[in-house]
Order: C-alpha cells, then structure tokens, then sequence
C-alpha cells in the first residue's frame, strides 16, 4: 500500500482536495502519521497492536475494531446463508450426480459445476443483478435494508429481502467445488469391496447411501466446507461491492481504493482470524461424526 500510486491524503480529502493548502496537507499528513518513512509507520502501529490496538481507519474515522465488529454482524448474515446453502445443495447434488454416475442428470450436474467453478464472482453477481433486480424486479437493487428506514424499522423480511441475491451469488459459486468432491468420492465408495458386499447381500443403492456411504463422506465433505470459508470471504469482498451491501468485503475495497492501512492490516488479521477458527471448528466436529478419532485419541 505505500508504494501504490494512491496518494491517502488525496484519497482522505476526496473532492475538495483543490480547496486545500499545503499547509492543510501537511497537517493531515502529521494528524495521521503519513509523513512518516514507511518502516517507522509499521513498528508504530506494531507497538500499538502488541497493546491491543489496531488503530484508527482514515476512511471511516473510527477505532479499526470498531468498524470491523460493526461492519462483520452484517456481513455475517450473507456468509452465514451462502455457506449453509453452498454446503447443503452441494453435498446433495453431489450425492445424485453420484449415484447416477454416467446418465444425464449427472452430466447436467458437472456441466453446471463445471461451469460456476470458472466463473468470476463479480460476473455473477452482476448476471443475477440484470435478471433479478432489473429485468424481473424481484429483489432490490442494492443496499442491506430498504433506503430512507431506519436501522431499528427494518424488519426481518426486509433484512432478507435485501440479502437474497448477495448469498446466491455466493452460494452458486460455493457449491460447485463441494459437490464435485462429493461426487468423486461416493463414486469410489460405491466401487468398493465393502459396497459390493452389502450389494451382494440385497442391500439396494439408495440404502447403502444413506447407511453406509454418508457418514464416510461427512468427513471430506466438512473439510472442504470449513476450508471454503476463505473462498467465502474473499468471494464477499467482490460480491458485496457488486451489490452495495455495506458489509465487512465492502469495506475491504474501500480500504485498498482509499489507501486505509491501518483498517486494511486490521481485516487481513481478522480474516486470518476468521479461518482458523473454522478449521478449528471442523478438527471438533470430526470427533462427533467419526467415534474412530476419539477412540484413536484416547488409545494413545
């Protein structure tokens, strides 16, 4: 960020930087550290950090807590939904596209993941922009709540209104690759010895899923759904910029358009953050799934 060619203070002012003086740069510059050298900013703000402070964002004016606490209860609600339906419609059309490997429904099913997997996030968005929002006038055009109501009038349909398309957006995307793997790997469960056993002894296809075959692609389907969560962060920044909605991505984007350090540092911490606590949420949910993990453990 020091060596873009984003000059903060211009990007602080905004359109009025013609009215101010050298004399007003210098004290914006002095307000906020900038003219200082590069390396003296950064064992600032670490000596700042090591303290619990993360600074305050030049954009927003605020503590850089403060603004991601308030910016991450909205962006939470869209990564909630858009990961819990990427997760669910992903393991199920994984399973389908599984069980009827070779037939058209499964062609249809990778065509279709195929296709989203390579596909950008920001064009999406915009594709079910033009249809939803304009064309077809089903779900607003931007914004998390409807313009002109205050925050405590909104209701809950409206809430969710509102954030429909941003968590299709997200979700679309999020399901191709779950419901590959998943495909992949009930495929090779079905051609194993044990399935040709339970086969061999009448269990039907659709009995053996759902005894057998589920809980041995729980495990992977979890790791690839927590590990997505930084897919599903990054995906925000783009989605949440495409549709206006004023959420944690939102503003990431405007932190490294306006040269915000102290708040873009602060994100990138937090999203690291953010990560690991879901890696670490799979680790805890692998135990309740596979009793093997915690008999192995306390066999140790």
């Amino acid at each position: 960020m020091s060596f873009s060619p984003i000059d903060p203070i211009n990007a602080y002012v905004g359109a009025d930087i013609s009215r101010i003086g050298t004399e007003q740069r210098e004290l914006i510059a002095r307000q906020w550290g900038l003219d200082q050298p590069m390396t003296t900013r950064f064992f600032l703000w670490l000596q700042q950090f090591l303290q619990g402070n993360l600074g305050t964002s030049i954009i927003f004016n605020q503590s850089v807590s403060n603004v991601i606490a308030t910016r991450f209860q909205t962006s939470l609600a869209l990564m909630a939904l858009a990961w819990l339906i990427s997760g669910v419609l992903g393991i199920t059309l994984g399973l389908v596209a599984g069980a009827n490997a070779g037939s058209i429904i499964d062609r249809i099913i990778r065509l279709y993941a195929y296709t989203l997997a390579s596909s950008p996030t920001f064009w999406i968005g915009l594709l079910l922009l033009s249809l939803f929002a304009v064309q077809w006038r089903l779900a607003p055009i931007c914004c998390a709540a409807p313009i002109g109501v205050l925050l405590e009038d909104v209701t809950f349909w409206q809430r969710l209104h509102h954030l429909f398309l941003p968590a299709l957006t997200l979700s679309l995307i999020g399901i191709a690759s779950i419901a590959l793997h998943t495909r992949e790997k009930l495929i090779e469960i079905l051609h194993s010895n044990y399935a040709l056993f339970a086969f061999a002894q009448g269990e039907t296809k659709m009995g053996f899923i759902i005894h057998h075959g589920l809980r041995n692609i729980a495990l992977p389907a979890i790791t690839l759904q927590f590990a997505s969560l930084s897919e599903l962060f990054g995906g925000s920044v783009l989605a949440e910029r495409v549709f206006g909605y004023p959420g944690l991505g939102d503003a990431t984007t405007q932190a490294a358009m306006r040269s915000d350090v102290p708040l873009l540092v602060g994100i990138v911490l937090f999203s690291a953050l953010f990560v690991f606590t879901g890696n670490f949420l799979a680790d805890l949910a692998y135990q309740l799934i596979d009793p093997r993990i915690r008999i192995g453990k306390s066999a140790s």
